[in-house]
């Protein structure tokens, strides 16, 4: 909630471009005109994503995220072990702008985390999808993840929310 606010209040603050990208991959199914949203994954209110593979779930933020933030200098996650809570803050991104809180948009166990991002957090930026995930969850209950959105939703959320501001 925290970032979603921030990114909204700070993208109509600097009236961030919405000019296209030249090379967004073939991977990413819908296309933004600042950001992009892939097929396949789930997406939180607060604009983190989750993909769920048999009994590991991927989380991380998404372009849209990343764009509002700007430039990541460091990110805080927490230890493999840890609980994690649907819509509740497991770690921290700052930016060259400030800081945000992370979001679980499930519940469950930390069984790994991108340790790579220690020490090249703007591996976010540069690929928020795929080398830019944070944590991996065994999910308490899987049902959680119909409460999320799917590309097509998250993309209007998106353009509704930008609207807005």
């Amino acid at each position: 909630m925290a970032l979603r606010m921030w990114a909204s209040s700070t993208a109509n603050a600097l009236k961030i471009s919405t000019a296209s990208r030249s090379n967004i991959g073939s991977a990413f199914s819908l296309s933004r005109s600042f950001s992009s949203v892939l097929d396949g994954l789930k997406y939180a209110s607060s604009h983190e994503w989750v993909k769920h593979e048999g009994s590991v779930a991927t989380i991380g933020i998404t372009d849209h995220a990343q764009d509002h933030l700007g430039e990541v200098v460091f990110v805080e996650l927490p230890e493999p072990g840890t609980s994690v809570t649907q819509g509740k803050g497991f770690g921290a991104v700052e930016s060259v702008k400030a800081t945000s809180d992370i979001n679980s948009p499930i519940s469950g166990e930390v069984v790994e985390v991108n340790s790579k991002l220690t020490e090249t957090p703007g591996q976010i930026n540069t690929s928020p999808y795929e080398d830019g995930w944070m944590i991996k969850v065994k999910p308490n209950n899987p049902s959680e993840l119909e409460s999320l959105m799917g590309a097509k939703e998250y993309t209007k959320f998106c353009e509704e929310e930008d609207a807005s501001h």
